[in-house]
């Protein structure tokens, strides 16, 4: 398939590009500045899609992958972060679905980021896709990020939302965060330990992009998480064990708050979100790591042959 990705030099992309590249898809990149080869450029400022390197253009695109965004942190969030992390997100998904409206055909498919932030803190409650959505600055984020893409929808596009929980894979997310803390034997519980926490391994990750390319069934927000969310507490403790030490400490929420803001404590680092992954499941999505000793066996341990099959 020809395929075109935001976002190709993050975390996901990367290892999106290669499971990509890996299975003979033809990949081209959309990037906000400096084209080169067959790049399409996406400018916010000027409002406008320029796929002219692009033989055939947006047209001859089958499946996009919209990954792009101010990068999302533990830390203080003035206006002009948020600002920044709503532009990315949001003007960047209506300007790409408006120019798949004009240009692309009925046969694309938009598959485009989300998260579960969407949910907002909702305690033990289990949260699948038909699930309300939450409260506060992420869920509203996450809201109008979804229906950014609704040009394209309207058009006949398939517009699939991949709603990620915390990935686990070598070389970003939360382990590139939390790893060196843990080796020194400074591993440490957020808050009570008790909120919720739904993960999932890379190569699951990268796999159910691919699921969502591919099945046609699949439309309309996915959960991309594993089968098993578990408590932070249960995180922490199997992060310690997999590099064969111990979690003794906690991070009191009262440090939490003074460190990056009270809102961004409670919806950020010691949210609760149990979700499930309803419709991956209903879909016929094969996990590789669906547990989590096998998740953070593939991060940490030994380099993994290739990505898990589908």
């Amino acid at each position: 398939m020809r395929t075109l990705v935001s976002g190709a030099s993050g975390f996901l992309g990367s290892a999106l590009v290669a499971r990509l590249h890996a299975e003979g898809h033809d990949v081209h990149r959309l990037v906000r500045s400096a084209p080169t080869g067959t790049d399409v450029l996406i400018d916010l400022d000027k409002r406008r899609v320029d796929d002219a390197r692009l033989p055939g253009g947006l047209g001859a695109i089958d499946a996009v992958f919209h990954l792009m965004g101010e990068p999302i942190r533990p830390t203080r969030w003035g206006p002009s972060k948020r600002e920044r992390l709503r532009s990315s997100r949001i003007a960047s998904t209506d300007l790409l679905a408006r120019a798949l409206a004009q240009h692309g055909t009925p046969r694309s498919v938009l598959v485009c980021a989300s998260a579960i932030g969407i949910y907002g803190d909702r305690g033990d409650e289990i949260l699948d896709e038909d699930s309300a959505g939450g409260e506060g600055f992420l869920a509203d984020l996450c809201r109008s990020w979804e229906c950014a893409a609704d040009p394209a929808r309207a058009a006949g596009v398939r517009v699939v939302h991949l709603r990620t929980g915390l990935v686990l894979g070598r070389g970003g997310g939360l382990l590139a965060a939390q790893l060196p803390a843990f080796r020194l034997g400074l591993g440490a519980r957020l808050g009570s330990g008790q909120q919720w926490n739904s993960w999932i391994a890379l190569e699951d990750e990268i796999g159910a992009m691919l699921h969502a390319m591919t099945c046609e069934q699949l439309s309309g927000p996915c959960n991309i998480v594993a089968p098993v969310p578990v408590r932070n507490r249960e995180l922490t403790d199997a992060i310690a064990a997999a590099i064969q030490r111990r979690a003794f400490l906690a991070v009191p929420t009262v440090a939490i708050e003074a460190a990056i803001g009270r809102r961004n404590a409670h919806e950020f680092a010691l949210a609760s979100q149990r979700v499930l992954p309803k419709r991956l499941v209903a879909t016929g999505f094969r996990y590789r790591a669906g547990e989590l000793e096998a998740a953070l066996r593939l991060a940490i341990g030994e380099p993994s042959a290739g990505f898990g099959s589908r």
